[in-house]
Formats: C-alpha cells, sequence, structure tokens
C-alpha cells in the first residue's frame, strides 16, 4: 500500500525506561493499532508492536525495532500513521469528506466537508452548514453517501 494511503492514527510522545519503550497517544478509538504484531510508520520508518500496555489516556509501547531509549527519544514527537482497517461496517472520515450526499430519494444535499465527533452520533457537515447525524447514512458508494434523514432535517435553521 503507497504511503498517500496511510492514515493518522497517532503521536509517539517520551521514551519510558531503558528498553526502548515509548508512550503513544492515539487519534484513533481503534485500540488495535497498538496489539502486538502491529505495523506502524513514523518518519518513513516501519515500526513493529512487540508489547503494550495502557497508562492512563495513553499506552506504553514496545517496538520490535526501538532497542533502547536514545533511540525511542528520537522519535518522540513523532506523528505515527497506518494503513486503513478493513471493516466494512464501520464509517471513515476519509471516506466521507469530499463525497455528494443524496437522500434516498434522491434529493441532492451538498458535499460532506467534515466530519464532527459528537457523543450522540458524529456529525457530517455539509457545505451549506447543515449537520447530519452519521446514524441516518444508510450506504457510501463510489464517493456518494445515501442518508435517510427524518422529515425536517434541512428545514432546522431555516427562516
Amino acid at each position: 500500500m503507497g504511503e498517500e494511503t496511510l492514515l493518522e492514527v497517532g503521536r509517539l510522545g517520551k521514551a519510558h525506561g531503558i528498553r526502548g519503550e515509548i508512550f503513544v497517544s492515539l487519534t484513533s478509538d481503534r485500540v488495535e493499532r497498538v496489539d502486538p504484531g502491529s505495523r506502524l510508520e513514523a518518519q518513513g520508518q516501519w515500526l513493529t508492536v512487540h508489547s503494550s500496555r495502557p497508562s492512563g489516556q495513553r499506552w506504553i509501547v514496545k517496538f520490535a525495532e526501538l532497542t533502547d531509549r536514545t533511540t525511542a527519544e528520537g522519535l518522540a514527537g513523532t506523528v505515527l500513521r497506518a494503513e486503513p482497517v478493513n471493516d466494512p461496517d464501520a464509517l471513515w472520515v476519509h471516506d466521507l469528506v469530499g463525497s455528494d450526499v443524496v437522500g434516498v430519494d434522491g434529493t441532492h444535499h451538498g458535499r460532506c466537508v467534515a466530519v464532527i465527533a459528537n457523543p450522540a452520533s458524529d456529525l457530517l457537515e455539509l457545505e451549506s452548514g447543515a449537520l447530519v447525524p452519521a446514524v441516518f447514512v444508510r450506504s457510501i458508494i463510489e464517493s456518494v453517501i445515501t442518508i435517510d434523514p427524518p422529515d425536517g432535517l434541512f428545514d432546522l435553521g431555516a427562516g
């Protein structure tokens, strides 16, 4: 898979201990990113997770390629990237942004310009400023998001 398809999944923090362990802050909710055997890219170098354990909101990770504290310190602050996870039931921001949004009735509602994290349901932000809860997404096929919104959703704020 090419480098252009890698997604940012976290950031390396400070070194932990003397054997090359390092703190990792995930920006992804997919904790399997730090499972043993996972491969993550940092500054053009592929790192393989040897072991990991939670530490508060972060993880302490031992990468096979980082054998001492000095090597780990050299990567502190580096962005971690990885290949997209293959989960056909998941909605991915990189698949949503830039896609046309169409109702099940064929009404074109505009283009998705952002996805906003929200506790109840992520929101698709359309170029018009309208917000559509992701629970109304029915399918994503070839850069077209089909939604089934309740009546009146696009009438809110009008007037």
